[in-house]
């Protein structure tokens, strides 16, 4: 049984022009809420024919990608992990699809920045991403999806496509309420410096990764 959601309300809507580094262009409709339940400044961008895409009573379901913030690889580039990547992808494939992109106020699987580079210092070490955080003392991953199935509920967007390999946002959505009628895999965006982050992710949390080895 689903578990049931407050109700979260569009606190603003405003038109932000996006280019990436590599010159790509989108345009988003930002969104702010008030009453999420975790208290945080999540946002949500709408992209592409989205108001079509909610419109919709038959497939496609809206394309709708919950990105975790990572300062490191969104702003910096860094290539510790495949965050900066999958935030680009995920912004051109739902602007082409309609759809809605969550930036979620979840650095660090939900332990902080500062944790995250502390960890990072743990697997500079020898430990895997997820054993680093336990070691930290904090939960391999410690994200928490309520607020964004408060905003997808909000719009009306209670079936979705979702962008992504982590098959434990599928679940979570799927209890708090919100079908997801298919689980869209994101590419896989390899480097020697992030190949270990993901085979850990494969490995420990059952992403669908398909890693080849790396020379």
């Amino acid at each position: 049984m689903a578990a049931a959601l407050s109700r979260a309300a569009v606190r603003s809507q405003v038109t932000v022009p996006l280019q990436f580094p590599d010159g790509f262009r989108a345009t988003a409709e930002v969104l702010t809420f008030n009453g999420l339940a975790d208290g945080k400044e999540h946002l949500l961008l709408a992209l592409g024919e989205w108001e079509q895409a909610l419109l919709r009573h038959t497939d496609p379901a809206p394309l709708v990608r919950l990105h975790s913030e990572c300062l490191t690889g969104d702003v910096f580039g860094s290539e510790r992990c495949d965050c900066g990547p999958q935030l680009r992808e995920g912004v051109e494939q739902i602007a082409a699809a309609g759809g809605f992109l969550l930036y979620l106020r979840q650095e660090g699987r939900g332990i902080g920045l500062y944790s995250k580079l502390d960890a990072y210092a743990l697997q500079d070490a020898g430990l895997d991403t997820y054993e680093a955080n336990l070691a930290l003392g904090h939960g391999e991953d410690e994200r928490d999806y309520t607020a964004a199935a408060q905003m997808l509920s909000a719009l009306g967007a209670d079936s979705i496509r979702l962008l992504t390999n982590n098959p434990d946002k599928t679940a979570q959505l799927g209890a708090l309420g919100i079908q997801v009628t298919e689980q869209v895999p994101t590419g896989v965006h390899l480097s020697s410096t992030n190949h270990r982050y993901l085979a850990a992710k494969r490995d420990r949390t059952a992403h669908t990764l398909n890693l080849p080895d790396f020379a």
